[in-house]
């Protein structure tokens, strides 16, 4: 069987349905804190498994008869390393054969300070002597085109990237490289670095909305602390902002870009283009 945890977060969608295209529902373990937001698989045989990071005992029960799981990681920055160490425990205790795990590109030599928690959980799976593989996901195109009708509005996109290049990648690109390695063989002690097939910097990203709308969009640098302070007047919370600031800055130093490839080897296809995001997200 497999399992994924997160099953009803926005990655968590993608690999459950992705899964489903392949293999029998009943051999799928749906992982969620609320089973009432996974009944419509449960309808069509997914088995849905209430689960919580936070609740190891739970997690074990949940994890039994379970061969390959798919660990997404927290989207509580700051509590990542706890919430996944009592996922890998209750892995090893029940006897899961493979964790595939959605870290950050190159997450052992990143500089952002999102990395730390991922490198923290790397270590506990090297740790546990659980086989393993890690997807390490660069920027995920989402990131940024969520916000890309408010920038058509104010006729600019922020950030404190300079002439860093993002090598983004949908959503679904990234789900479909962990439903690859979820349903082929020879998995464990692999280590992926993955991301878009092609590199933008902001400047080009504004660009793009401004091709696609019709309207005037510019790319306006800001320094760190002003990007975080905008941010915040937008409505996002403090540590998010800063967050965000912090990682813009790191890919200016390169931190999100990447031309290995790896990632439309893995899926065999190309990686979704930017223009494809952002239609879907103007359209929207």
């Amino acid at each position: 069987m497999i399992a994924v945890t997160g099953a009803s977060g926005q990655l968590g969608r993608l690999v459950v349905e992705g899964l489903l295209a392949s293999q029998p529902a009943s051999s799928i373990v749906a992982l969620v804190r609320d089973p009432s937001k996974a009944a419509a698989w449960a309808a069509r045989g997914v088995q849905v498994r209430q689960a919580d990071y936070t609740q190891p005992a739970a997690l074990t029960q949940a994890l039994k008869g379970v061969d390959k799981l798919l660990l997404i990681s927290s989207s509580e920055v700051g509590q990542r390393t706890a919430q996944h160490r009592n996922v890998i425990d209750a892995a090893r205790q029940a006897g899961v054969k493979l964790v595939a795990y959605t870290s950050i590109l190159r997450a052992d030599s990143s500089p952002l300070g999102l990395a730390r928690e991922h490198r923290e959980t790397e270590a506990l799976l090297r740790a546990s002597g659980l086989p393993h593989v890690l997807l390490r996901n660069g920027w995920y195109t989402e990131n940024y085109t969520a916000s890309a009708p408010a920038a058509v509005q104010h006729g600019a996109v922020q950030g404190s990237a300079g002439t860093g290049r993002y090598s983004f990648a949908a959503r679904a690109d990234y789900a479909a490289a962990a439903v690859a390695v979820l349903t082929q063989e020879g998995q464990a002690g692999r280590v992926y670095e993955l991301a878009g097939d092609t590199a933008y910097t902001l400047a080009d990203y504004a660009a793009e909305i401004a091709r696609l709308s019709g309207k005037p969009v510019v790319y306006q640098d800001l320094p760190e602390a002003e990007y975080a302070k905008a941010l915040v007047q937008i409505g996002l919370p403090d540590f998010v902002a800063a967050m965000l600031a912090e990682s813009d800055v790191g890919a200016s130093k390169g931190a999100l870009f990447d031309e290995g490839r790896a990632l439309s080897r893995l899926i065999g296809r190309p990686t979704t283009p930017l223009a494809d995001s952002l239609k879907a997200a103007l359209q929207g």
